[in-house]
């Protein structure tokens, strides 16, 4: 079994609630819009770290991730992007990885709002863990922890942070 820690949407900031919430998780996902190589760097001391770039990122970033990761975790097959959509509408560009990958797990952000919800049609889990970071529309900074044992995700819990 592991323990991951998922965000999106860091623009720049980790929170300092980050280091309390993931202290105990395996790995750290991140769905992108990282917002500089420090933030990488930063989450990259602290635990492993999967991330892939999102359409606020420079090219810095760009060059240390990419736009999509397939892997598996213990026996789940994920994918993470950083604009995918959600069940019933995924962007035009990552529908076919689904159709063909058929992954377990999908996580996306960008819309930093945090929605996490099954995909009957596709039988997989859709994990928008929302924003990290301070910039955006949103009034509460999420963070996202599960425990993936096998290919079962379960034990799923949400941070939010007041803004600011």
């Amino acid at each position: 079994m592991k323990l991951i820690g998922i965000l999106s949407d860091t623009h720049g900031i980790v929170p300092n609630q980050v280091y309390d919430f993931f202290k105990d998780c395996d790995e750290i996902w991140h769905a992108g819009d990282v917002g500089n190589v420090d933030v990488l760097t930063e989450l990259q001391a602290f635990k492993p770290l999967r991330a892939v770039y999102g359409n606020m990122d420079g090219w810095d970033v760009r060059y240390e991730t990419s736009e999509n990761q397939l892997f598996f975790c213990e026996g789940a097959k994920v994918l993470m992007t950083h604009i995918g959509g959600y069940p019933g509408q995924y962007e035009r560009r990552i529908l076919p990885l689904i159709e063909e990958q058929r992954p377990d797990i999908f996580v996306s952000g960008h819309s930093h709002i945090l929605k996490i919800m099954p995909d009957r049609k596709y039988n997989l889990l859709h994990i928008n863990p929302g924003a990290a970071g301070w910039q955006g529309f949103h009034k509460v900074c999420t963070l996202v922890r599960i425990a993936i044992d096998g290919k079962a995700p379960k034990d799923l819990e949400v941070l939010e942070i007041k803004k600011g």
